[in-house]
């Protein structure tokens, strides 16, 4: 049965091993949040965490949302004032500057979806600059928006220009909730390979959820064979952002 400790691969991968600051950013319906929100509990159990809720445009699906389930986790959530209530201020915190050069704390930062988004990274350029940081592109083919290369293409560079901070990897996180099949998984993996390809960045992971819309604790068979044959590690997820 697939658990969501069985990640060991990914944080020992290049992309991760050794980084102290992770953002995750992508389009809006991408699941960034949620990639996010797994990775920061994944992490959690190695080393003492911290996730920042960079999202000040979209009031649905932020990291905040599933702030009880951090913190029973030992994770430290930092969110915008006034997030998750009816004022929708986009005030970034002031704790967010003390995260920067706190050797003893990994960081996560879920960004808002697109270049609007984005712009909250911008402000704070030159201090992830000055850390040994990793940014990922995340992406769905699942999604109306960023269905065919040519969108998640575009996507990427608004976002990262936005941002003023190089992407450094992509992960894939294709699915349909609890609709996924092996074939959007498959084609997932696949638009993965052309995209590192084409942008010259690696795969840092393909995420895989599981238990959402009914238990699915083991994966499609061809999709592990593939993703193998890739060198992509699979990254196992739950959900824990709810509306």
């Amino acid at each position: 049965m697939l658990r969501t400790n069985d990640n060991i691969n990914v944080f020992n991968s290049e992309q991760v091993a050794g980084k102290r600051i992770f953002l995750f950013a992508g389009h809006y319906g991408s699941g960034k949040s949620e990639v996010a929100v797994n990775f920061a509990m994944g992490l959690s159990r190695l080393y003492s965490t911290a996730i920042v809720d960079f999202d000040i445009v979209n009031t649905f699906f932020r990291a905040a949302g599933a702030r009880n389930e951090l913190e029973r986790g030992g994770i430290r959530v930092v969110a915008p004032v006034y997030a998750n209530t009816n004022v929708d201020v986009p005030a970034l915190p002031a704790e967010i500057s003390g995260l920067f050069g706190d050797s003893a704390v990994k960081a996560v930062f879920d960004v808002g979806g697109d270049g609007a988004g984005a712009k909250a990274v911008s402000r704070y350029r030159d201090d992830f600059a000055k850390e040994d940081y990793a940014n990922f592109f995340v992406f769905n083919i699942r999604r109306p928006m960023t269905s065919t290369l040519r969108q998640i293409t575009e996507y990427f560079y608004e976002i990262q220009g936005s941002a003023r901070l190089p992407f450094t990897a992509i992960i894939n996180n294709t699915n349909l909730l609890g609709e996924t099949g092996a074939q959007d998984l498959l084609e997932g993996l696949d638009t993965a390979g052309e995209l590192s390809r084409r942008l010259s960045l690696p795969v840092a992971f393909s995420a895989y959820m599981f238990g959402a819309g009914g238990e699915k604790p083991y994966m499609p068979g061809e999709f592990a064979m593939r993703a193998a044959e890739m060198r992509i590690p699979i990254f196992i997820m739950k959900k824990y952002i709810h509306m």
